[in-house]
This record gives structure tokens, sequence and C-alpha cells, in this order.
């Protein structure tokens, strides 16, 4: 019979080697819808229009979506995005602008550079196409100097 000894550095390993693993949420049936964030629907602006970019650019916000369960990528999804800028606030409508997923389910929009909120530089973004339920999302940057954003939504079909 083998005896298991627990040292330093057994533990760091094993510690170290669950760091490795996906953190993506699962439940049973695979993968689990994203919940809303609280402050996500913060000045939103139903029916923002599909656009190149909002304003002047120089920041990206980019992303994934998928479907809750098994995960596929989500095609043709509208995203809307809108954040405090150098260039006006996000309750401002010139602030809002939506954009479509690729066949990855990825999306990608320019927008002018995040500027702090209420002390937080973050985004809105809002999943509400009909399709899958509606997701609102405010992900904060790590720092104002950011230049990229990345948020990812798992969408429930409703």
């Amino acid at each position: 019979m083998r005896k298991t000894v627990l040292t330093r550095r057994s533990l760091l390993v094993a510690g170290a080697s669950g760091l490795l693993l996906p953190t993506i949420p699962a439940t049973a049936a695979g993968l689990a819808p994203t919940p809303t964030m609280r402050g996500g629907a913060n000045n939103y602006q139903p029916g923002a229009p599909i656009v190149k970019r909002i304003g002047g650019g120089g920041f990206w916000m980019t992303g994934t979506v998928r479907r809750a369960g098994d995960g596929a990528p989500l095609s043709g999804q509208r995203i809307q995005i809108w954040a405090h800028t150098t260039e006006g606030y996000e309750s401002d409508p010139q602030s809002h602008g939506a954009t479509l997923t690729n066949n990855k389910g990825e999306f990608r929009l320019e927008m002018p550079q995040i500027v702090p909120a209420f002390g937080q530089p973050h985004a809105h973004l809002a999943y509400d196409s009909g399709d899958f339920e509606t997701v609102f999302l405010r992900p904060v940057m790590n720092s104002s100097s950011d230049t990229t954003l990345h948020a990812d939504f798992v969408l429930k079909p409703v």
C-alpha cells in the first residue's frame, strides 16, 4: 500500500496544475449561460445602429458569443456597446453602437478611449436581439490606459 505524503512542494504543484485548467462555468448539460451583471443596463438605449466604429476610434472592444450547453459559436448575433469615452458620456446617443458576430462567434468594434466614470473605466454591452435571453455586461478595465477590453457572452435560448 502506497502512503501519500503531503509536502509543501506537492501542494504547490497540485495548486499550480489547477490554474492551468480552463475556468469555464459548467452545468450538467455543459456551458452555463452568462448572468446579467449589476449595472450593465445603465444608460441602455434600445436599437443602437450597427456601425463600423463608434466615434474617432483608438480603443477596441472585443469578445465572443456562444450558445449555452454546447458552447457552439453564434454568428450574426447583434451586440450593442456603449461607454464613457474621451468623446462622450455613456448616456449620449453617439456613444452607442452595435456590431454583429462573425462565423466564429467573435465581435470587434473600435471606439474612442474609455475613461473612468464613477471612478472605474468600464464598458457596457448588451445582447438584446430576441433569439436568446437578454444579457447586459459591465466589464471593468484593469487600467484606464488599457486600449482593449474583452467580454464573452454565453447565451441561453428563449
